[in-house]
């Protein structure tokens, strides 16, 4: 559901309340212009703010919406729900939260991939699945300031991401299919931070980046 939109809203206002909206269209008439028109109307938005909101086209529409599921994810849970789940169940649960806001608009989703998978947008694709990846971390209660901060958001991204692919195309009843791929996804995520804590207990076992360039430069030591 849209976002209430105030009196004499400003373009960042218009922005947020029309880009669920925009996505209800762009199953049918893509990431275009037209679909600005039509979610204006329904709106009840003047036309030309409506374009003004989003002038870079189709990229500012799914930067929006994809904004629009961040924020409705954050505040599908109460801090009593999140408090009586681990981490990785946080973690599980917001992103299945994510896929059930974004069902509805399936094909709409399908086009937004096919659109930030172009060359010219994967800088953008990238930069949004970082930040779905930073919301659900900070949904979760992650407050690493250190490398793991980066880490954790890195896999949980390709965590995502593939989930998403694995859902697009899941016709099985009640989409077991995404929801086992998930579990086994976070499951290989579970393994490998075990791997990680254990590595950094032992220093002689500890991974370096420079002694792994010294062994290849020198293989025999």
């Amino acid at each position: 559901m849209a976002a209430p939109l105030p009196d004499d809203p400003t373009l960042d206002e218009i922005r947020a309340h029309l880009a669920p909206i925009v996505a209800g269209h762009a199953a049918f008439d893509g990431w275009t212009e037209e679909a600005v028109e039509r979610a204006a109307g329904e709106a009840g938005v003047d036309p030309g703010a409506a374009k003004l909101a989003f002038p870079e086209d189709a990229t500012d529409m799914i930067d929006a919406w994809f904004a629009y599921i961040d924020g409705q994810m954050a505040a599908s849970f109460s801090a009593e729900e999140l408090a009586e789940m681990p981490v990785h169940r946080r973690i599980r649960a917001a992103i299945l939260k994510r896929l059930d806001i974004a069902r509805p608009h399936k094909e709409a989703l399908r086009r937004a991939i096919a659109i930030l998978a172009m060359p010219q947008n994967i800088p953008l694709g990238s930069k949004l699945g970082w930040r779905s990846a930073d919301a659900m971390w900070r949904l979760a209660g992650d407050t690493a300031t250190d490398f793991n901060h980066y880490t954790k958001r890195a896999i949980l991204a390709g965590v995502y991401g593939s989930t998403i692919m694995a859902w697009m195309d899941d016709e099985s009843d009640g989409e077991t299919e995404t929801v086992a791929f998930l579990d086994r996804r976070l499951g290989n995520v579970a393994q490998f931070e075990k791997l990680k804590k254990k590595l950094r207990g032992d220093p002689d076992r500890r991974f370096s980046f420079t002694r792994f360039l010294g062994r290849l430069r020198y293989p025999g030591r």
